[in-house]
């Protein structure tokens, strides 16, 4: 799935020189871009309401308590009501896209993509999304003895959708407040935002399975979702930001490749309002994987410029998504308000300069 750009050994070691010989004879051009750079960011104020990471926790830990929320299951219809219920007590217009979908072993699987949203006469969109569902087995556990045993996925799953009601819990409480500063913007100027929970993300082919991994039993909810919004005569969104396993510790969030190739615009923005909002060391600007995820259908099929917010642990030896990822230990011991707040505070960065 990772693209590849084919660059030859001459053209690179050509460019390297020219660049080293450019910056030896004026070293001050150098410098006064990054200078630039600099005082452009500075200059920049952050904007919005503060994130609040103790609330996001506990919406966070609010779905783990139904238990894994594997597809079929009862924890997994219960915290459909859950969520459903959050975003319409927080005034947002909820609807459900019901499928049955069918997984990698041809288990029919009763999915539920659950959109929320936020001013949705506003003709102006983004979409903010993640996926609910609960792996179904931890088989990238260190012990073999827990591969068929199912993922609480504090982190992989209920983060990212902790994240987004918080999200939602902040815009309804300050449309309802006058804006006191003018250099604030208001609520009302905002634009709309589809708040998508993405169903039977994680039902992908499990490592301990004699059938070859498909990319294509992965993120089956958001491939659903994309074939019905490509052939919708509604409007489609600016842009797409997706969150997953954005509350473990020790994150960081770096450049995904499917996103710098399909939304390089918006990988900018993003990684610029971090800088802003305080959080630029959760987002270096260095190239991360390119994962396979729910961005991808809404990139190729539904034509939506979509950024992947996904942790990367580049010297993680068990996993670059980290040491939790699709084991029995993505649990809530692992959430780390910081990263939520990093996470969340960005995006509100992102929402309020638009």
């Amino acid at each position: 799935m990772k693209k590849k750009k084919i660059v030859t050994r001459t053209l690179i070691i050509l460019v390297a020189a020219l660049f080293i010989y450019a910056y030896a004879i004026h070293p001050l051009v150098a410098n006064r871009h990054t200078t630039a750079a600099v005082d452009d960011i500075e200059k920049q104020k952050p904007v919005g309401p503060t994130f609040n990471a103790d609330s996001a926790y506990s919406f966070c830990e609010e779905q783990c308590a139904f238990g894994p929320r594997t597809m079929n299951s009862q924890a997994h219809e219960q915290c459909r009501q859950w969520i459903v219920s959050k975003f319409r007590q927080y005034g947002l217009c909820v609807s459900q896209q019901q499928a049955t979908l069918t997984g990698y072993d041809g288990t029919p699987l009763h999915a539920t993509n659950i959109i929320a949203s936020y001013k949705p006469e506003a003709p102006q969109r983004i979409i903010i999304a993640a996926h609910w569902d609960s792996r179904p087995w931890a088989d990238n556990d260190p012990d073999e003895a827990n591969w068929h045993k199912p993922v609480l996925a504090a982190n992989d799953g209920a983060s990212g959708v902790a994240v987004m009601i918080e999200l939602a819990r902040l815009l309804a409480t300050d449309s309802q407040q006058p804006t006191a500063d003018s250099q604030q913007p208001a609520a009302a100027s905002l634009p709309g935002i589809d708040f998508i929970c993405f169903d039977a993300e994680d039902w992908g082919t499990p490592q301990w399975s004699d059938l070859q991994d498909d990319p294509q039993s992965w993120a089956l909810g958001a491939q659903y979702w994309a074939r019905q919004a490509a052939g919708s005569l509604q409007p489609t969104a600016m842009y797409g930001i997706l969150l997953d396993m954005v509350g473990g510790e020790g994150a960081h969030f770096y450049q995904e490749q499917f996103s710098k190739h399909y939304a390089s615009k918006i990988v900018r923005k993003i990684w610029k309002a971090a800088d802003i909002a305080g959080k630029g060391s959760f987002f270096p600007k260095r190239d991360g994987g390119a994962v396979t995820d729910d961005h991808v259908p809404m990139n190729q099929v539904a034509n939506i410029p979509t950024v992947d917010i996904i942790a990367y642990h580049p010297d993680c030896p068990q996993s670059s998504f980290g040491p939790t990822w699709h084991t029995v230990n993505d649990t809530m011991e692992h959430i780390d308000r910081n990263t939520l707040a990093a996470v969340g505070q960005t995006l509100i960065q992102v929402i309020y300069s638009e």
